[in-house]
């Protein structure tokens, strides 16, 4: 497999999911409900190995909530539960980046009333030099 280096793409989200907009005082954050918006990030290649992303999440109270990468839903629980912020790393196992413009979105497990903030996701891979 070649020389390989790594490249990530920063993707800000600041977006409040919750039941409604009372359910959590985050005036900074854009309301959106259930699910965050599809954001894009671009991949120079279709040679990515080794994904994983880092997140910044603020007042999570239950496992259940879903990261889907390119319409794929990451394996296990995404986020821990954790009063404030936190940051949290989780692999993108089974998920392969494509060359350009790639998807990520957030989705609150709607049987639970937890309200949180995604603040800034990195997304992180190797790539052939």
């Amino acid at each position: 497999m070649g020389d390989r280096r790594p490249n990530y793409a920063l993707v800000p989200f600041q977006q409040h999911l919750g039941q409604n907009e009372e359910s959590l005082a985050v005036p900074w954050a854009e309301f959106v409900g259930d699910e965050t918006d599809e954001l894009t990030f671009e991949a120079p290649t279709d040679e990515a190995t080794d994904a994983y992303l880092e997140l910044q999440a603020y007042d999570v109270e239950e496992y259940g909530h879903e990261i889907r990468v390119n319409g794929t839903a990451l394996s296990g629980f995404d986020i821990p539960p954790r009063d404030g912020w936190q940051q949290w790393m989780d692999t993108l196992s089974g998920i392969d980046l494509v060359e350009g413009e790639n998807t990520i979105k957030f989705e609150r497990d709607t049987d639970t009333t937890d309200a949180f903030v995604v603040g800034v996701v990195v997304v992180h891979w190797k790539e052939p030099v």
